[in-house]
């Protein structure tokens, strides 16, 4: 079968397009045929080295739709999708022809969503399902969601809304802001770090009693803008890893972080976030996703690179 693969971390030109047999299931495990798969940032900080633990050689790749081939009778036939830590890291990934997945590690897909549409969201989608579910957003809850115009910001928004929070969105810049309030967000536009608190306060009494900040940036400025007993959700941080963070502005407040990291999570996990979150589609409360960049496998090496040099395109790989 086609698959991309690399031998060595450090480089993406180590990333090659080769053939290799069809992998066999194991007792307890589906075999899949993957119909798209996702290329997401961290299956390119997986090729160049990020993420120690990975083995090698290896096929990269967490997110993907496809047909169930071979498995309990019940699946078999059936179109999933799925994603988790075990694809792509220590387990060869998505980015193939065909992957085995232990029983369990798929959902149906949902059907008004295509297999590249489906491919496109596991990680975004589960990393802000998971964001929202261990801060606590509930009806009511008063949510501000920075950088609200990426995959996962837009997520999150769209989560909260359903949650039937109060949801305010935050971006750098002012078309940002207009698209989002078009999609019927109230959203800020940031400005200096040390007048994010007074930005949210002047629409939230009180402040935010949750704040996800997407950037890795504003984890600072964002304890100025809590609510007593707030919670900041952060899945991101500045290059060297470190914030210097007002411990005393976020104790007197009762605050608390909490970090969401999508890789905490294998594929019967993200399975359970998937089946709990994907009728919305099938319901009409979620946008399905517009504007996938849709590529043969063979051009994976080359889509490496790019979205490695900030691309924002969703590039979908098709076998």
């Amino acid at each position: 079968m086609q698959a991309l693969q690399f031998s060595r971390t450090g480089d993406l030109a180590a990333v090659q397009c080769v053939e290799v047999p069809v992998p066999v299931a194991a007792p307890g495990q589906l075999l899949v045929q993957v119909k798209a798969a996702g290329l997401n940032p961290s299956d390119v900080k997986n090729v160049l080295g990020r993420f120690p633990y990975t083995t090698l050689p290896r096929i990269p790749g967490r997110d993907f739709a496809g047909v169930v081939v071979e498995g309990p009778q019940e699946w078999v036939g059936q179109e999933v999708w799925g994603t988790g830590s075990d694809l792509g890291f220590f387990n060869d990934g998505s980015h193939a022809a065909y992957l085995t997945v232990p029983n369990g590690g798929v959902a149906r897909k949902p059907q008004s969503l295509s297999f590249a549409q489906a491919a496109s969201l596991g990680v975004p989608y589960t990393t802000a399902w998971d964001a929202l579910e261990r801060s606590g957003v509930i009806a009511g809850t008063r949510v501000l969601v920075i950088g609200g115009n990426g995959a996962v910001g837009s997520a999150a928004l769209a989560f909260a809304r359903i949650r039937g929070a109060q949801v305010l969105a935050a971006v750098r810049k002012p078309e940002q802001a207009q698209a989002l309030r078009a999609k019927g967000y109230e959203t800020l536009v940031l400005d200096q770090p040390e007048g994010l608190g007074a930005q949210v306060h002047a629409v939230f009494e009180g402040g935010a009693e949750v704040i996800f900040d997407t950037t890795g940036f504003w984890l600072p400025a964002a304890v100025g803008a809590l609510a007593k007993f707030g919670r900041i959700a952060i899945i991101a941080a500045p290059v060297e890893g470190y914030v210097q963070l007002p411990a005393l502005g976020l104790y007197r407040k009762g605050g608390s972080v909490v970090g969401v990291n999508s890789l905490l999570y294998d594929c019967a996990a993200c399975a359970r976030m998937l089946e709990h979150f994907g009728g919305y589609f099938d319901q009409g409360l979620l946008a399905l996703p517009e504007g996938l960049l849709e590529v043969p496998l063979s051009e994976g090496p080359q889509r490496f690179a790019e979205v490695n040099a900030g691309s924002s395109d969703k590039v979908i790989l098709i076998p």
